[in-house]
């Protein structure tokens, strides 16, 4: 049987992925697409397979902000589904790309059978955790400059490519600032060679210069998901 591309499910054991594989289903996902309502009851859990999916917070202004990002790295509805209960978060997709889908009755059926599974699990969400709460401390104590570099970083990371397809819009939505802003900050990276911007496309040119604008949070981040898998 072929290795997945979600590392969760590649992290599984042999016996555990044989008796979860055959009721994954593959599911093509569009930027914008919505797989995790805050306050909804969770139904399905997404493993990515390829594409990111943001966990973001929305207040009563309009405004929303992204206090996690998951990708092939990780699980969607993973901790909510074992208690069949509701997500604290809405998922929205900012990258599009394939899942593989679960129903939640047979995940927690899965779960429960292998306990290395559930181990991993919660292993995740606490990584979750971590980097929401490095989100925070992200927000109110680093440049937006930096922390644009950071995120791209991270993005590049799950995508796998150099090319990310994004607005100006949602960039600055998943930041928590002014579109100005970000069209401000793309502008110096592009002019400084990081970063090629046009038309929704994003190429990424340069990524020591994108780490060495970046703040530390990149780096403690991607410590924590390489604790995870080891």
């Amino acid at each position: 049987m072929a290795q997945s591309p979600n590392r969760i499910l590649a992290a599984l054991s042999r016996e555990a992925f044989a008796s979860l594989h055959p009721h994954l289903k593959s599911v093509e996902l569009k930027l914008g697409d919505v797989v995790a309502g805050a306050g909804s009851r969770v139904r399905k859990v997404y493993f990515p397979l390829s594409g990111v999916i943001s966990l973001v917070v929305e207040l009563n202004v309009g405004s929303m902000i992204e206090t996690a990002m998951i990708g092939r790295d990780g699980v969607v509805n993973g901790a909510a589904a074992l208690d069949g209960k509701v997500s604290l978060n809405k998922g929205v997709v900012q990258l599009a790309g394939t899942v593989a889908v679960v129903d939640v009755d047979t995940f927690r059926s899965r779960v429960k059978e292998w306990k290395g599974f559930s181990e991993l699990i919660i292993r995740h969400e606490q990584v979750l955790f971590a980097q929401s709460q490095q989100s925070a401390a992200c927000n109110a104590s680093h440049s937006v400059e930096k922390r644009m570099c950071r995120w791209l970083l991270r993005l590049h990371d799950l995508a796998g490519d150099d090319t990310l397809t994004l607005t100006q819009e949602f960039l600055a939505q998943m930041l928590g600032v002014r579109r100005a802003s970000v069209s401000t900050i793309a502008n110096t990276l592009q002019q400084a060679g990081l970063i090629k911007y046009s038309r929704g496309k994003l190429r990424v040119l340069d990524l020591d210069g994108l780490r060495k604008g970046s703040c530390e949070c990149y780096g403690t981040v991607k410590g924590h998901y390489a604790h995870l898998f080891r």
